[in-house]
């Protein structure tokens, strides 16, 4: 098989994105994971260390709409069950203001 036919079936690069539908283990108590499934919010720093703020949807027992912070290296394993699009970084012109003299 020809390596540029691999390249002809591209696939998006995978990209964690705010607003995306996640389920997430990370180690808890004991050895046994703790899972969270909800919307991921973005990264948040508490610190100098980084946690993952998901916002999570009650199906795991947990109060819909708390967030959890997960610190970063408790992270066993992400599922992401619907990707979010990632918006395009927005640039916009400064306002202009009026001056004080015209």
């Amino acid at each position: 098989m020809n390596a540029g036919n691999a390249s002809s079936g591209k696939r998006p690069a995978i990209a964690l994105t705010p607003g995306s539908h996640i389920r997430l283990q990370s180690a808890g108590p004991e050895d046994r994971a703790i899972l969270s499934t909800g919307t991921f919010r973005g990264l948040v720093s508490i610190g100098g260390d980084n946690a993952l703020a998901i916002e999570l949807d009650g199906s795991d027992g947990d109060p819909k709409g708390r967030i959890r912070l997960v610190p970063v290296p408790a992270i066993l394993a992400i599922d992401i069950l619907e990707a979010a699009k990632a918006e395009e970084e927005k640039r916009s012109e400064p306002a202009q203001s009026p001056g004080y003299f015209r």
